[in-house]
């Protein structure tokens, strides 16, 4: 290890060098002549963070340019997993954290490198970019962790939203958790929420499905737990399968169950289209959607039992005293036999029948 020093304004600054840092730029505050400072560092993935102590004791913050980011005091990025949220359409909807995580990493993680290329074009992020889909996620995982084990910072972002929800990655974060290794989400845009948010339905308490199986009996099996769930149920539908989405939730649903379809959210053409479950079947029969499709359908109303009426409750009363039953058994019988409560049943017997049980007394 080698050590550099400088002197401005008569402060000293003692600067111990890492040979494994790369394209390292160090930028110091200067310092007034009277003070002496002890810089002390720490390394994490790319980045290390030094620290500037005066001779009295205190710590004054400096900062450090590693390659493209830079770190100010409390702005550390560690070595881990980092699950980052990213613009479900329009670019504008990141945060500073996601930006700085992804300038930070060693590799970031994508989908389509091609369409990630195009966010981080847009930013000026210049961290490499490695492939990660569905199709080569087991042969990557081993790669990746390797470099996660040797320190690395590793960025793993979707297409579009938040990864793992319906997109890769779940298996990466959960070897990652049963081998220790830090996975540290970096909330963001998620089609989920934003159309939940928005659609009108009820946000208590909600289902997200995402996508349906492809097999007809296994999606028909989902659909029919769905269908009798009260919570708001939420589905991904790829835009050429929106029709049989919605003659299919009829069969089970019902055609008068309300529905709600986000398309292209935060994009210029976004679009909730409200309505039943039928109408929503006629108006999309003749109209070819496009783009990402988040479908909403309200949850099953409880359902109401409805009592017995005052005519039925004074038939059955008079059927079962007629044949010799005591008032407050024949109100029992009736009570245990209906969903009418035994109290309003036995009010209701004094009113009818109470004098005529009297006189048989």
């Amino acid at each position: 290890m080698a050590t550099t020093a400088a002197a401005t304004a008569g402060a000293a600054f003692s600067l111990p060098w890492n040979s494994r840092l790369r394209n390292i730029s160090v930028m110091m505050l200067a310092m007034t002549s009277s003070r002496s400072l002890a810089v002390s560092s720490g390394y994490y993935g790319r980045n290390r963070v030094l620290t500037f102590c005066s001779s009295s004791g205190n710590t004054d913050g400096g900062s450090v340019e590693i390659g493209s980011t830079e770190i100010a005091k409390g702005g550390m990025v560690k070595s881990g997993l980092y699950l980052v949220g990213t613009p479900i359409g329009n670019l504008e909807d990141i945060t500073l954290r996601a930006l700085r995580v992804l300038k930070a990493a060693d590799v970031i993680l994508s989908e389509d490198t091609r369409h990630s290329g195009k966010l981080l074009q847009h930013y000026n992020i210049k961290t490499p970019l490695l492939s990660y889909h569905k199709f080569n996620e087991f042969q990557r995982e081993r790669s990746v962790l390797r470099r996660l084990q040797e320190g690395e910072i590793v960025a793993l972002i979707s297409d579009a939203g938040t990864p793992c929800i319906s997109d890769p990655g779940m298996e990466l974060a959960k070897l990652c958790v049963d081998k220790n290794i830090p996975v540290t989400p970096i909330p963001g845009p998620s089609a989920v929420i934003a159309a939940l948010s928005a659609s009108g339905l009820a946000t208590d308490q909600f289902t997200f499905v995402g996508f349906l199986p492809k097999h007809t009996t296994s999606r028909r099996e989902r659909l029919m737990v769905s269908a009798n769930e009260a919570a708001t149920q939420i589905f991904f539908v790829p835009p050429h399968k929106l029709l049989q989405f919605l003659e299919e939730t009829i069969e089970l649903f019902s055609v008068t169950r309300h529905c709600v379809i986000a398309r292209e959210m935060t994009k210029m053409h976004e679009e909730f289209w409200r309505g039943s479950l039928g109408e929503a079947r006629e108006v999309f029969s003749t109209r070819q959607p496009k783009g990402e499709i988040t479908v909403l359908i309200e949850g099953k109303a409880p359902s109401v039992v409805e009592g017995p009426s005052e005519s039925q409750l004074e038939s059955q009363l008079g059927d079962l005293i007629s044949k010799g039953h005591s008032l407050s058994m024949a109100v029992k019988l009736v009570a245990d036999g209906t969903s009418a409560k035994r109290k309003a049943v036995y009010s209701f017997a004094l009113r009818k029948f109470g004098k005529q049980a009297a006189e048989d007394d």
